[in-house]
């Protein structure tokens, strides 16, 4: 199968977007076979999974608050299972990049010094058909090393030697994302299935004869039932390649309010593929927004900037998810500071480095195995503050915080939140909101702005707070009630500042944030609307029930 023309069709599997170079190297018929096997084996579970995520929120919204699960309560209390040891290359953690999986991306992450690069298909990527075949084909053309090249400008791009290069992890897209290129019986695959069952078919048995293994980020997941649709996709797939069972090991992101409350049972659902969990900081903020949107003023938070690590709620998620995984022999990973440098300008440069270090060394001083950056540049201050703190160690898995006690109340106590929200940061979530989509909407899913690198879970943090501040009748320092329409006259303001340019998607972008911020009902994510109006081959308008999923 050499070339596909629109909506080719092969045993019930349906391909419609336009073909891309070098598209059937990875789309071969046996690669698509296996996910289509994955898909028809857990697409019903998929959307019973979704279905739930809606009933539980409205639960929350009608004043059901989240507790620990009395269900489950033998499993937190059984002091004998542990997760599978570390895999190779997963033993030292201490510091790891992340970034999409465009080419200079994948060759300037791996030779960065980490120890780990996230290879991300999910929020620092735009799911284009063009990035979601081309990552795979980066990924593929670097463990091969043939994916070298020179810029026009002619600048070099090389890998260095294999003994150098960090471990990659994969991060497929979350349970919510449909992919609309690829049609099984006449429904979209799963963006993760997609994501997944690509990269582990092709590479599985490639990575194993590098010494390592096929490792994955698990983005979004809501509660432990998700993740044990994801740990039977492990075992299928392990099975349909003949590869022995425990080889994939899964790192699952804490990034929505109701995963925090089942950290242990998440883990003992993918204890035979379990590596670690991460904090994964910014979704975990826009989840909580999201959930308790409607609950008034006890919920309302500050200003984005003023929700930092230090405020009661997220010591409380970050601390219980270190002692949840040392008790279970799994990494506690920690999460993305936000603050880039700017090697144009000194004194953004030296406060990000300052931001930098305060924030590992917080997290290496409460016990996490290791922590994120986003930008090369900064791998050495986390490698430098983890050192410190390791020395000859790999880890932290013997400092077992017993010291925690697992409280379900202190993970929602926003109202001990310190903060105010300002007219400036009003604006700012304006801003950024409409720039990251605009970015976005051009195949850029991570930008730097004003020194802070954005994806969709800071864009979603910015929209989910205009909209809960309006809901709420918030008021500013100034005493200012924030309403529809200041809110509408500060959009005008702010988009009328936007440097324009040829080729921009400001006019698109701003009618998807109007959309997600000003509606009365609130899409549960921003980038499905955008999805299914911008960047599918059919340009249809997102359904009801996708605006809801998730």
């Amino acid at each position: 199968m050499n070339s596909f023309t629109d909506n080719f069709t092969i045993n019930g599997i349906t391909l419609t977007a336009q073909p891309i170079c070098r598209q059937n190297e990875v789309l071969t018929p046996d690669a698509l076979e296996f996910v289509a096997k994955l898909h028809r084996a857990t697409a019903a579970r998929r959307q019973e999974l979704l279905q739930a995520r809606r009933t539980r929120r409205a639960d929350i919204a009608g004043g059901q608050d989240p507790r620990f699960l009395r269900e489950t309560e033998d499993i937190r209390n059984d002091p004998s299972w542990r997760v599978a040891p570390p895999a190779p290359g997963l033993e030292d953690r201490r510091v790891e990049i992340t970034g999409p999986v465009d080419k200079k991306m994948t060759i300037n992450a791996l030779n960065s010094g980490a120890k780990v690069w996230l290879a991300d298909m999910e929020d620092s990527s735009t799911p284009t058909w063009r990035n979601v075949i081309k990552g795979q084909l980066n990924l593929t053309d670097a463990l091969e090393r043939r994916i070298d090249f020179t810029t026009p400008e002619g600048k070099e791009y090389k890998l260095r030697p294999a003994g150098e290069l960090p471990t990659i992890v994969v991060r497929p897209r979350g349970w919510h994302l449909p992919e609309k290129h690829m049609l099984i019986d006449g429904t979209p695959v799963a963006g993760g299935i997609v994501d997944f069952g690509l990269f582990f078919f092709h590479n599985a048995r490639r990575l194993l004869a590098q010494g390592k293994g096929p490792y994955f980020y698990l983005p979004k997941i809501e509660n432990h039932l998700e993740a044990r649709l994801w740990n039977d996709i492990f075992i299928l797939a392990q099975d349909l390649l003949g590869i022995p069972q425990g080889t994939i090991r899964a790192t699952v992101l804490i990034e929505t309010i109701t995963a925090a409350f089942e950290m242990e049972e998440i883990l003992y659902e993918l204890r035979d593929h379990a590596s670690g969990l991460n904090a994964g900081r910014w979704d975990y903020i826009f989840s909580l927004i999201k959930n308790f949107r409607t609950r008034g003023p006890r919920f309302v938070l500050p200003d984005r900037a003023q929700v930092t690590m230090t405020q009661p709620f997220m010591r409380a998620y970050t601390e219980q998810l270190v002692r949840a995984c040392h008790k279970r022999g799994a990494m506690a990973i920690g999460g993305m500071a936000a603050a880039v440098p700017n090697r144009k300008d000194e004194a953004a440069n030296t406060n990000a480095f300052e931001k930098v270090r305060a924030d590992k060394t917080r997290e290496a001083n409460d016990g996490f195995d290791g922590s994120w950056v986003a930008h090369p540049d900064l791998v050495p201050v986390c490698r430098e503050v983890f050192d410190s703190i390791l020395g000859e160690h790999p880890n932290q898995l013997g400092k077992l915080r017993e010291d925690v006690i697992p409280d379900d109340r202190a993970l929602i106590n926003v109202a001990a939140t310190e903060g105010t929200i300002t007219e400036q940061g009003i604006r700012n979530n304006i801003e950024v909101g409409i720039r990251y989509i605009e970015s976005w909407l051009r195949g850029n899913g991570a930008v730097a702005i004003h020194n802070l690198m954005e994806d969709a879970a800071t864009a979603e943090i910015s929209r989910s707070q205009l909209w809960q501040w309006m809901y709420a009748s918030a008021i500013t320092d100034h005493g200012e009630i924030i309403t529809h329409r200041w809110i509408e006259e500060l959009l005008d303001e702010e988009f009328a500042r936007l440097e324009r340019f040829d080729g921009d998607r400001f006019e698109d972008a701003r009618d998807i944030f109007e959309e997600v911020t000003l509606a009365q009902d609130f899409p549960s994510f921003l980038t499905l609307p955008a999805y299914a109006r911008y960047l599918t081959e059919a340009r249809e308008k997102a359904t009801v029930e996708e605006l809801a999923a998730a």
